[in-house]
C-alpha cells in the first residue's frame, strides 16, 4: 500500500559494485551510469531543479517509488546473463500483485522491454506512462517525456504526496 510509483528496469547494472537492488540506482561511491545521467538531465530540464549527481536513488524508494528490475541478478560483466533463469515470472507476479491490490499507482515504462509488461497492469485502476529508454542508445528520445512532473500531478490528483525527485 506504500507503493505510489513503479519504475521498471530490465536487469541490474553488470559493472563491479554497481548493482544495489534498485533499478537505475548505484551506490553513492560509483559514478552514475549513462542511463541514470539521462534521467537526471530530464529531471533538471523538466522540473528546473539541480540534481546533485549522487546516483543512489534510495530516497525515492523511501517515498514509495518501487525501482524494480524484471531480472534481479546478473553475472558480473555480462549484461542480461540471467535473463532466462526465471526471474521474470517472479517480477511479473509482483507487478500483477500491485495491479490487483493497489489503486492509483503510476507505472513508468521506459523502453520496449518495460512496455511489454503493460498487459500485466489494470489500466482502469492505474496510470501508465510510456517513453523511450533513458539509455544513450535511444538517441535522446527519452528527453521531453515529462514523466516526473506528470507523476506528481497524478499523485496529487489521487490525494497522495508527490515525490521529491531532487537528490
Amino acid at each position: 500500500e506504500k507503493v505510489k510509483v513503479v519504475i521498471l528496469g530490465q536487469d541490474p547494472y553488470h559493472g563491479y559494485g554497481q548493482a544495489m537492488g534498485l533499478s537505475f540506482s548505484v551506490p553513492s561511491d560509483i559514478p552514475a551510469p549513462p542511463s541514470l545521467k539521462n534521467i537526471f538531465k530530464e529531471i533538471e530540464s523538466e522540473l528546473g531543479i539541480k540534481m546533485s549527481g549522487r546516483p543512489d536513488l534510495t530516497s525515492w524508494a523511501k517515498q514509495g517509488v518501487l525501482l524494480l528490475n524484471s531480472v534481479l541478478t546478473v553475472r558480473a560483466g555480462a549484461a542480461a546473463s540471467h535473463s532466462s533463469i526465471g526471474w521474470q515470472e517472479f517480477t511479473d507476479a509482483v507487478i500483477s500483485y500491485i495491479s490487483a491490490n493497489c489503486n492509483g499507482v503510476v507505472f513508468l515504462l521506459w523502453g520496449n522491454y518495460a512496455r511489454s509488461k503493460k498487459p500485466l497492469i489494470d489500466t482502469s485502476r492505474h496510470y501508465v506512462l510510456e517513453a523511450a529508454h533513458p539509455s544513450p542508445l535511444a538517441r535522446g528520445a527519452f528527453f521531453g517525456c515529462n514523466h516526473f512532473s506528470q507523476t506528481n500531478e497524478i499523485l496529487k490528483s489521487e490525494g497522495k504526496t508527490p515525490i521529491d525527485w531532487q537528490l
